[in-house]
């Protein structure tokens, strides 16, 4: 039996461990709340995180789109990247995988000499970790522009109600 074969056997368990995994980042009050609630609506945060989870661990088991493993990453690491996260921080939740796959399997797959099946599987992981820390990038980089955006607008909003910005348009006279 190959490991990806072991993996998708398993694969309803490990996605929820993970998921558990990732939950367990955020602080206790918030894991309490997310962790009892599964209903999308009244915890769609906590929904998220658990769908993401659970479709990247497919992606991870086919390995073959680019553009959906991505879109299942940016799902995760948009949640992560408006939170009160480092970069680190924020996409930490891709090495906890590698632990919960070392948690389950090393001993079982080193005792029966195997432990390159396991190696092989996370170099799928630090892939996964190095899209990750570009679309967090992308994501902070769109944060910031928008934050840039409203100060301006709101600067140039003050500037107008103070009276300190002139209308300068320009009307056409019809000759």
């Amino acid at each position: 039996m190959t490991f990806e074969s072991q993996l998708a056997e398993r694969k309803a368990e490990l996605a929820e461990k993970w998921a558990d995994l990732v939950l367990k980042t955020y602080p206790k009050e918030t894991q309490k709340v997310w962790g009892r609630q599964k209903d999308r609506f009244q915890n769609p945060v906590g929904a998220a995180i658990i769908e993401a989870t659970r479709d990247l661990f497919d992606h991870m088991l086919d390995w073959k789109d680019a553009e959906s493993i991505a879109q299942s990453l940016d799902q995760l690491i948009r949640i992560r990247s408006v939170q009160d996260f480092s970069p680190s921080q924020a996409i930490n939740f891709v090495f906890l995988l590698k632990k919960l796959l070392r948690d389950e399997f090393f001993k079982e797959m080193k005792a029966e000499g195997r432990l390159e099946d396991l190696l092989r599987f996370e170099a799928k992981v630090d892939n996964l970790a190095m899209m990750s820390f570009d679309i967090y990038t992308k994501s902070r980089e769109q944060i910031y522009r928008l934050r840039v955006e409203e100060v301006k607008r709101s600067q140039s909003s003050l500037l107008r109600k103070a009276g300190m910005v002139a209308d300068v348009t320009v009307e056409k006279s019809a000759d």
